[in-house]
């Protein structure tokens, strides 16, 4: 017996399939006689064709998803997958039939647990996250889903699931959760960690626990005269000085504005004292690699041998001590800030040059003429030094801008009397001079800045000082002046008194300048 599928053409010319069953059957004269049976098949095979036609569309839509699909037996071993599937990966399809499912994962073992979950259970699992390992060794993370896949007696015979691609949420969440716990500016912990920190310490065994509190002396004269920038600056600076300092073990957190606290665990004091010694090292260190700008720490420490010291209490006494470190050398630390002001101006603005000399020089002679006193003609020549101590915080490309300065850069260059003033008052060398800094920009007639003093309400040092400031301005060369011979500068002079200047003192200056 034979059984065929064949197509056949119909009377009118229509083509359609049929089911063929024949055989050969001998008659009584041993002659072979064909016997046969057609059936019309044409509606199973139109099942077929949409059978197919579907199977073509559904693997047509996987294929367009971004997700990736796959399917794999109880082994792993993958049996069907999506375009999306080995992109997404960065393999070629070729490799990526190869490859048993597993091995893509960076934690295999993981994922294994997941799909022994899924198989014992019988039930999917949605929402699973894993780090798969790319072709080229990156990793990326993925969201997927399990669920079994059954033989038609309901056996699990394997599994079928979607991955997504989440890296960038994953990315964004793990920096959400490092902001939350670390200083942007630093790159240290923050007192949410320190807190945090403390809490969990509160059942720990690791005694004795040391405190090591410290503080950035002077950051706010920095900020007020230099800038934010530099200051940040500074406190970064603090921050590694620290870092390199302690046991890798120890714990360091910004938590303030410019106060650090470090946490060593199994730490007695001797140990602490050590620690605070290379601290002090490693700023001198610092302060040899960048001598215009002082760095100073004042440090305290305290430990606590068993938990009946609380932590909070251990972190105040270390704060006590540390405060009483800053107290002790306060003066000396803010004369050698100032100090180190000084010498940024003197590179930046034009005392290099002789301007700060000659200024002093000719303040003393219109002094003497005066009658100052000996206290005032000491302030005086003082005052002609450091009077443009606030310009130290204004940018470089104001201070020598050669045209004229827009709004913004003109307020920003009024600030400076305000801030020499400040720093001025940090120093037991200046504190004297601070409020002739702060007046040394008021004019005659009450049009100067920054409080609007006029005639003799201005100290006569800050007179004296405004006029031979103008003359030595006009004289040398300077972005914002035309250069002037010493005649023009005089007549200059005289043209603004009773304006800018005192009547009185420029004439007697011009006197002086003539003889």
């Amino acid at each position: 017996m034979n059984r065929d599928e064949v197509e056949v053409v119909c009377k009118d010319g229509t083509t359609t399939w049929c089911d063929v069953t024949s055989q050969c059957i001998r008659n009584e004269k041993d002659e072979l006689t064909l016997v046969g049976v057609t059936r019309k098949i044409r509606d199973r095979t139109v099942v077929e064709e949409s059978l197919r036609t579907s199977i073509k569309k559904h693997r047509e839509i996987l294929n367009s998803i971004e997700e990736g699909y796959f399917e794999t037996d109880l082994k792993g071993k993958l049996l069907f997958f999506n375009d999306a599937a080995f992109r997404i990966c960065g393999y070629t399809k070729t490799e990526f039939i190869s490859l048993n499912f597993k091995k893509l994962f960076k934690d295999p073992r993981a994922v294994i647990q997941k799909f022994n979950q899924v198989y014992s259970s019988g039930q999917p699992e949605n929402s699973l996250t894993a780090e798969i390992v790319r072709k080229d060794g990156s990793t990326l993370f993925v969201e997927k889903s399990v669920s079994p896949i059954r033989d038609d007696d309901k056996n699990i015979v394997g599994f079928r699931g979607v991955a997504r691609d989440i890296t960038g949420r994953m990315v964004f969440q793990q920096q959400l959760e490092y902001h939350s716990m670390h200083d942007q500016l630093t790159g240290l912990y923050n007192r949410n960690y320190f807190e945090e920190e403390l809490r969990r310490l509160s059942k720990s065994r690791d005694y004795p626990i040391t405190m090591i509190s410290a503080d950035v002396n002077g950051l706010k004269l920095i900020n007020d005269t230099m800038g934010h920038d530099r200051g940040d600056y500074l406190l970064k600076a603090a921050a590694e000085v620290m870092k390199n300092s302690l046991r890798g073990s120890d714990v360091l957190a910004r938590v303030g504005g410019d106060e650090f606290t470090a946490i060593l665990l199994r730490a007695d004091q001797k140990v602490a004292e050590k620690v605070i010694a290379r601290i002090r090292k490693k700023v001198q260190e610092c302060n040899k690699k960048d001598p215009d700008l002082y760095l100073s720490l004042s440090l305290g420490s305290a430990t606590a041998e068993s938990s009946d010291t609380s932590f909070r209490e251990l972190f105040k006494k270390a704060d006590d001590r540390m405060y009483r470190d800053k107290l002790s050398p306060s003066s000396k630390v803010r004369g050698k800030i100032v100090k180190s002001l000084l010498a940024a101006l003197e590179k930046r603005d034009f005392i290099a040059d002789g301007h700060g000399k000659r200024l002093a020089r000719f303040c003393r002679k219109m002094g003497e003429k005066c009658n100052l006193s000996p206290r005032q003609l000491a302030n005086l020549t003082l005052l002609a030094q450091v009077h443009d101590l606030g310009k130290v915080g204004i940018p470089e490309q104001v201070l020598f801008k050669k045209g004229p300065l827009d709004e913004k850069e003109w307020l920003m260059m009024k600030e400076h009397p305000e801030k020499g003033y400040r720093i001025a008052l940090s120093s037991n060398y200046l504190s004297g001079v601070a409020g002739l800094i702060l007046k040394h920009h008021e004019h005659w007639d009450g049009s100067g800045y920054p409080l609007g003093l006029k005639g003799v309400e201005i100290p006569i040092e800050c007179r004296i000082l405004a006029i031979v400031d103008a003359y030595d301005a006009m004289t040398n060369k300077r972005p914002y002046y035309s250069l002037k011979t010493k005649k023009e500068a005089l007549q200059e002079l005289l043209n603004c008194a009773d304006s800018q200047f005192d009547p009185d003192l420029c004439t007697e200056f011009a006197r002086i300048m003539d003889a």
